[in-house]
């Protein structure tokens, strides 16, 4: 299957938790890790995200390094629970907003956020019910977006390592334990160490005071 380059990051915590059991995760990362995820977002041509992610921050997903540009930004969203007044469709005028959504979503909120500048792309769903990854990035290749970095959240970042779609993975783990919390990634189906995804080369150096991991899978 032609896709474009994919790269999964995020930052966690020494125990692989992306926040609280509240929610709270501003900010796990240091100045230096935030300073690698804008670089990250500078370096693709497209950033992906859940809508969960826009739901709980209503992010930006612009890059804030000085002449950096921005990414495409791209929701996946299987029912269309995007709100059409958040971040992603005001500021439309320093980037594109692109969501991926089902055949059965609501035709007439489908409408809507074309009418407000945001294409709507329809893809077809897997069996759990979730949009298909491999149909998404074959539509990604097929309109020349090269490369993306898929930032969350840990449902998103789950499927792509459990369905082996990510080629390079960029983890930061901060020096602190948050217990009970959210854990970057769930089940990716391994019963035996053998099935466990691992890469074929991998690095690490400080950043600050995080260790970020570098591992490449294909």
């Amino acid at each position: 299957m032609k896709q474009p380059q994919v790269t999964l990051g995020w930052a966690q915590s020494l125990d692989g938790r992306l926040a609280t059991q509240t929610g709270d995760s501003q900010w796990i990362g240091g100045h230096e890790s935030l300073q690698l995820a804008h670089e990250l977002r500078r370096d693709h041509q497209a950033i992906l995200v859940g809508v969960g992610t826009v739901l709980k921050d209503n992010p930006r997903l612009t890059c804030r390094i000085p002449q950096g540009r921005n990414p495409l930004r791209i929701v996946l969203d299987t029912n269309l629970k995007t709100p059409s007044s958040c971040t992603l469709v005001s500021s439309l005028d320093e980037a594109p907003t692109w969501i991926y959504t089902s055949f059965e979503a609501s035709a007439a909120r489908k409408n809507h956020f074309r009418e407000l500048g945001v294409a709507i792309i329809e893809v077809a769903q897997e069996a759990s019910g979730h949009l298909s990854l491999p149909a998404i990035l074959a539509d990604l290749a097929e309109k020349q977006v090269a490369s993306v970095y898929v930032e969350g959240g840990a449902a998103v970042l789950t499927s792509f390592l459990s369905q082996r779609l990510a080629h390079r993975a960029v983890v930061v783990t901060a020096p602190f334990f948050i217990g009970k919390g959210r854990e970057a990634v769930g089940d990716l189906g391994s019963t035996v160490l053998s099935e466990v995804p691992r890469p074929l080369r991998w690095k690490r150096w400080d950043l600050g005071d995080d260790l970020a991991t570098e591992l490449i899978f294909r």
